[in-house]
């Protein structure tokens, strides 16, 4: 049957999201409740950490006690005695990260440390951010040919979130005589680190003793940066007293919340996401202080989803759609006024880019009606007036719309190449379906890195055809006989006497929440008492529900088309998919509710 033929009844059912408890791991829900966790609250873990062994503690309550080492990262050793080397001699030093938000943050932990701590001047710094669109990903070959020209040259660069699969770029570099010390996160290739670097440091390698792989780019170049602080204490350059890398940690949770790295069962991602978040909340960095401003007195304190909803998109909009330096100034703004003028570009880019996202969106979810016709395992569209700068935002629709993998191409800067984003679902490693895609049509993906839920790809336009051919395959052959449609997993119903501040307490004592640790979303019926479409567009519904006695407020956001009426009314009986929201106004507290997804038929 093609598209021509769908039945669109049929294909609107299949598209309806499907609301369902989270499956339970029963073992950890007892032993979570005998460790004198709540009801509640061994719920919302046993039906995050499915499989989880190790102790239940350093989750719950995180602390950086439970760091490990840096020494454990392989070559760490190697590559902040060759930094330290190069503050001691006086050397020129390039640091090379990534633009999105998670290099930006590296970016700023590195350069702090050298500047602040180690007393290196500003002019022999050299900034090197890749441009999304004109360079791409990585160490790129434009970036090269940029560090080259500098003058004078630096003799060592240091890289934060790239870097592990660049190996042709790096060797140019040692040719002309520049070392490179690479700190990366991403998957390494199969014929493993690169060759031609001085030392590799990426908790992905197979020889590598750090226990948790799933740390941020900006974690690793923080452990870099701690040791070599301690190499030239030990060479006795620093004092003792020198201060210590811990403040950076607070870039470190931005970057880590931002960059969609694990919060579930990582005991460093949680612990240095909750740790940075009391720094951030004491304000005293500019860059805090202007996004409170900006976002208003009833924002603070912050907490992970604002660092990944408010903060991450201002910052990533800058690198998707123009030069990711303003990013970097803002974070670097050392008084008010600089940052909140950053600010101001950062927040004037994301609204351009939220446009550009709900065009290309719209254009998207068109494309991929034939795959979801064939019911095929993955969304792979190409849009030929597309923006490079959205592709994953775009990507991440697609998956929330339609319950399976996607990946967006458009147009790259080099003739006949498209450039790509995709984003995954659970149960699918997405790095890895791309390997095996690399295997079986190695020359339609000469390029692509990532991890489990986000990767980016090269691919000549004329092997488009081949390339999807082959990804579909490599996803078909993860993802066997998997259902697949949209879905929205919930912690199950509360009491009417649970929907209170008190449950919301409960549940932030578990905080912080990300990815594979999702905030917790229950589902219930409720009576409409009142409603009004809300916001510029009145495509928002505010509403006020009853359970029983208990009456509440709730918002749903994006509810409606611009224009749309409601297709309920008061009276009607609701049935919503909701999160609880700490709703603050003057000063004053209360609850309400968050609807994800709401019917008034029956799920």
């Amino acid at each position: 049957m093609d598209a021509a033929t769908t039945d669109p009844i049929d294909l609107q059912a299949r598209l309806r999201p499907r609301i369902q408890p989270r499956p339970r791991d029963e073992a950890l829900y007892a032993r979570a409740r005998e460790e004198g966790l709540t009801e509640l609250q061994a719920r919302v873990l046993a039906g995050r950490l499915s499989g989880y062994q190790g102790e239940l503690a350093p989750l719950v309550s995180p602390s950086l006690r439970h760091l490990a080492h840096p020494e454990k990262l392989a070559d760490a050793r190697r590559a902040a005695e060759r930094i330290a080397q190069a503050v001691v001699d006086g050397e020129h030093i390039g640091i090379l990260t990534d633009y999105d938000v998670d290099g930006i943050t590296s970016h700023v932990v590195i350069r702090r440390t050298l500047v602040e701590l180690f007393g290196v001047p500003e002019a022999r710094l050299h900034s090197l951010i890749g441009h999304r669109i004109h360079d791409g990903y990585g160490i790129s070959l434009p970036l090269v040919e940029r560090t080259l020209a500098l003058s004078p040259q630096p003799s060592l660069v240091i890289t934060a979130d790239c870097g592990s699969s660049d190996e042709p770029r790096i060797a140019r570099l040692k040719a002309a005589g520049i070392e490179v010390v690479v700190s990366d996160h991403h998957a390494l290739p199969q014929e493993g680190p690169p060759a031609s670097a001085y030392a590799v440091v990426n908790p992905t390698r197979d020889d590598c003793d750090y226990p948790d792989p799933t740390i941020a780019g900006c974690m690793v170049a923080w452990l870099v940066m701690s040791l070599a602080r301690r190499v030239l204490v030990e060479w006795g350059v620093l004092a003792p007293a020198t201060p210590k890398l811990s403040p950076w940690l607070s870039y470190v949770a931005l970057g880590t919340v931002a960059d969609c790295v694990s919060l579930g069962g990582s005991v460093a991602n949680r612990a240095v996401v909750t740790h940075g978040l009391t720094l951030i909340n004491r304000m005293e960095a500019a860059c805090w202080r202007a996004m409170a401003a900006r976002l208003g007195a009833d924002s603070v304190p912050f907490d992970a989803e604002t660092l990944a909803f408010q903060m991450g998109p201002r910052i990533n909009a800058r690198s998707r759609l123009d030069d990711p330096y303003a990013a970097l100034h803002y974070m670097l703004a050392a008084d008010d006024a600089t940052a909140a003028r950053h600010l101001e570009t950062l927040d004037q880019d994301n609204q351009s880019r939220k446009a550009i996202e709900a065009e290309m969106a719209e254009e998207a979810k068109a494309l991929a009606l034939p795959a979801l016709v064939a019911e095929e395992p993955a969304i792979v569209v190409f849009l030929e007036d597309g923006h490079p700068g959205v592709q994953g935002i775009v990507a991440s629709r697609l998956v929330q719309a339609f319950g399976r993998p996607a990946l967006v191409l458009t147009p790259a800067a080099a003739p006949g190449m498209l450039t790509g984003s995709g984003r995954s679902i659970e149960g699918l490693h997405l790095r890895d379906a791309l390997q095996r895609t690399f295997e079986l049509a190695p020359e339609a993906l000469p390029r692509f890195g990532g991890h489990r839920g986000a990767a980016g790809v090269g691919v000549p336009r004329e092997h488009l055809a081949a390339f999807r051919t082959a990804f579909l395959r490599a996803v078909g052959e993860q993802l066997g006989d998997t259902e697949l449609c949209p879905r929205i997993f919930t912690d199950g119903e509360l009491a009417p006497h649970q929907l209170g501040l008190a449950t919301l307490d409960e549940l932030e004592r578990l905080a912080p929440y990300g990815r594979e640790f999702d905030a917790p979303l229950f589902q219930g019926e409720f009576l409409v008492e009142a409603l009004r479409p809300v916001g510029a567009d009145g495509s928002h519904l505010m509403l006020e529900l009853s359970a029983g006695a208990t009456s509440l407020k709730a918002i749903w956001f994006r509810a409606l088309t611009p224009g749309e009426m409601p297709a309920f009314g008061v009276g009607a009986t609701l049935h919503c998919a909701f999160k609880l929201n700490r709703n603050r106004w003057r000063g004053r507290e209360s609850l309400q509710l968050m609807i994800e997804h709401a019917s008034a038929h029956e799920f």
